[in-house]
């Protein structure tokens, strides 16, 4: 895995790219990447998990911070439990919540600090 400040990475090149835990267990993938206008900051990688064939997925907003960049194997890494992901915070691929409002903000911290 690399540090994120080594290099840089286009968006497209990270949507739809897989996303695995520490130990190797497939988690989804990266939808689409949340940036913050102002600052230019990815604040959240929005991962898609579950279903079949896109029917089913629930997604996840999460922060950027939290994901390694496994180049070698051109995916993601967020070290969280395939079971424990099943429990955070998502939403239905057709309802985003709003990724301003400090509530959600507050909320998805919260879970991945914990």
């Amino acid at each position: 895995m690399t540090n994120h400040s080594n290099f840089l990475l286009s968006s497209s090149s990270i949507s739809n790219d897989g996303v695995v835990n520490a130990t190797g267990d497939e988690l989804g993938q990266i939808e689409d990447l949340m940036i913050d206008p102002v600052t230019g900051r990815v604040d959240y990688a929005v991962l898609s998990f579950g279903g079949f064939l896109g029917i089913g997925d629930k997604y996840f907003a999460v922060p950027f911070d939290q994901l390694a960049v496994d180049r070698e194997n051109k995916r993601m890494v967020l070290d969280v439990d395939r079971e424990r992901l099943k429990q955070a915070p998502g939403f239905d691929k057709d309802d985003w919540p709003d990724f301003a409002d400090e509530r959600f903000r507050t909320t998805v911290a919260d879970f991945y600090r914990a």
